[in-house]
C-alpha cells in the first residue's frame, strides 16, 4: 500500500523515575542523573535485589479528581496523566478538533498488578466465607491492560480508534507503530500512543528476582547498577513509568501551526520464535525487525545517525543487540552513535519504548544525544560507540529506537527530522 499520509510527532508526555515533566526528564537524562535507588515502596530486605527505578513525587491530583483516582490502578493513572500532558504539550485544542478522528493506542506489559495484590491480600485476610463479598467491583476494570487506553479515551472524550497492546517490553513500540499505521491508512488524524507500567510490587519484583534477571551486585550503590554494554553488568533494574506521544497527520499538524519534534517514517516488527525470555543468539529476529523498519522508512542504513538501543544491561540482550546492529549496518555500525537511556531510567518494561521514543524525538529536536551512563569497562562483545557517560552535541537527521520483549517480540521505530 503506498504511503500518502505523513505522520508527525507533535506532543510528548512522560511520568518517569527521573522526572514527571518533559523538562525535568530531559534535563536529568542529559545530566545522567540516575533514577535508581533503594526500593522505597516496600521493604526489600528479603529480596535478592533491593533496588529499583521508582516514580517519585507523582501527584495525579493536578490532573484527576479524587473519585477518578480511586477507580484507576497506578498504571492507568500514569497513562492518563502522560496523555493529558502530551495533549497540552502538542498545543491541540480538543474543543476545536473532531474527536471522532482522534484515537488512543496505549498498552502495558503487565497491567494492574497493584490492584490484583491489594484485593488478593484482603480476600485472604477475610477468608473464603467473607472474602468474596468484599472484592471491589472495580477489580476487573482497574487491572485489565486495555483500561489505560480506555480511561484516556473516556477522560478526554476521544472517540476514534481505541485499542491496546501487550507485548512485554516491546509494548510501547508496537502501540506507537500500530497508531502510525492507523493514521497512514486515513482512519484517524491524530493518535495518542505509548505505554504505561507499574509492576514494582511484591509479586512483580519477586517474579523478576526469581528469574535471576535483576541486578544484585550493586545493592549498596544503586546508581551504578544499570550499566548497559559494560562488561561488569549483572542484570537489569526494574523501573516504572509512562510515555505517551501525540502522533498527527503532518498536513493537519502544519495547518494548525504545531510544533513538530520529528517525523515517524518507519515501523518494523518480527518474532524470534526461539525462547520465552532469551533472544535468538544469532540476533536474527532483531536483524529482520530493524531491516523491515528501514525498508518501511525508505532509509538506507548509512543514513541513520543514532540508535536508542533496547540496552537492558543484561549479558544476552547487550551482546545480541550489538550483534544484530553490526549485521544490519555493516561498516556503518562503527559510525553510529548508540546509547541506552535505560542506564538512567532503569527498564520501564511495557512503558520503555514510549519514554525512549520521547528521548529520541528530543534528541533530533535539540541536537543532543543522551549518554549511556556507568560505561566503565568495555565488553569485547559490545564494540560500538555507546556515547559513554556524557551527552554529545550532534546533528541527528535519522534515528532508530529498538524494543525487544519476552516471548521474542521485536519492534523498531524510525524517526527523522521533519522538513
Amino acid at each position: 500500500m503506498p504511503k500518502t499520509r505523513r505522520v508527525a510527532v507533535t506532543g510528548l508526555g512522560v511520568v518517569s523515575p527521573i522526572g514527571n515533566t518533559i523538562e525535568e526528564f530531559w534535563k536529568n537524562l542529559l545530566e545522567g542523573k540516575s533514577g535508581v535507588k533503594r526500593l522505597a515502596c516496600f521493604d526489600p530486605t528479603h529480596f535478592k535485589s533491593k533496588i529499583a527505578a521508582e516514580v517519585r513525587n507523582f501527584d495525579p491530583a493536578h490532573y484527576l479528581s479524587p473519585k477518578d483516582m480511586k477507580r484507576m490502578d497506578r498504571f492507568v493513572q500514569f497513562a492518563v496523566v502522560s496523555a493529558k500532558m502530551a495533549v497540552i504539550n502538542s498545543g491541540l485544542d480538543l474543543n476545536k478538533e473532531d474527536r471522532n478522528r482522534i484515537g488512543v493506542l496505549i498498552g502495558s506489559g503487565i497491567g494492574g498488578l497493584h490492584t490484583v495484590e491489594t484485593e488478593h491480600r484482603q480476600f485472604i485476610a477475610l477468608g473464603p466465607e467473607k472474602g468474596p463479598d468484599r472484592i471491589s467491583p472495580f477489580l476487573i476494570p482497574m487491572l485489565i491492560v486495555n483500561m489505560a487506553a480506555g480511561q484516556v479515551s473516556i477522560t478526554l472524550g476521544l472517540k476514534g480508534p481505541n485499542s491496546a497492546v501487550a507485548t512485554a517490553c516491546a509494548t510501547s513500540n508496537h502501540a506507537i507503530g500500530d497508531a502510525y499505521r492507523i493514521i497512514q491508512r486515513g482512519e484517524a488524524e491524530t493518535m495518542l500512543a505509548g505505554g504505561s507500567e507499574t509492576a514494582i510490587t511484591h509479586m512483580g519484583f519477586g517474579g523478576f528476582c526469581a528469574l535471576k534477571a535483576l541486578s544484585t551486585a550493586y545493592n549498596d550503590h544503586p546508581e551504578k547498577a544499570c550499566r548497559p554494554f559494560d562488561k561488569n553488568r549483572d542484570g537489569f533494574v526494574m523501573g516504572e513509568g509512562a510515555g505517551v506521544v501525540v502522533l498527527e497527520e503532518a498536513e493537519h499538524a502544519m495547518k494548525r501551526g504545531a510544533k513538530i519534534y520529528c517525523e515517524l517514517v518507519g515501523y518494523g516488527m518480527s518474532g524470534d520464535a526461539y525462547h520465552i525470555t532469551a533472544p535468538d543468539p544469532k540476533g536474527e529476529g532483531g536483524v529482520r525487525c530493524m531491516a523491515a523498519s528501514l525498508k518501511d522508512a525508505g532509509v538506507k542504513p548509512n543514513e541513520v545517525d543514532y540508535i536508542n538501543a533496547h540496552g537492558t544491561s543484561t549479558l544476552y540482550n547487550d551482546k545480541i543487540e550489538t550483534l544484530a546492529i553490526n549485521k544490519v549496518f555493516g561498516s556503518h555500525a562503527k559510525k553510529l552513535a548508540v546509547s541506552s537511556t535505560k542506564s538512567v531510567t532503569g527498564h520501564l518494561l511495557g512503558a520503555a519504548g514510549g519514554v525512549e521514543l520521547i528521548a529520541t524525538a528530543l534528541c533530533i529536536k535539540e541536537g543532543i544525544i543522551p549518554p549511556t551512563i556507568n560505561y566503565e569497562t568495555p565488553d569485547p562483545y559490545c564494540d560500538l560507540d555507546y556515547v559513554p557517560n556524557k551527552p554529545r552535541a550532534a546533528k541527528v537527521n535519522v534515528a532508530m529506537s529498538n524494543a525487544l520483549g519476552f516471548g521474542g517480540h521485536n519492534a523498531t521505530l524510525v524517526v527523522r527530522k521533519f522538513t
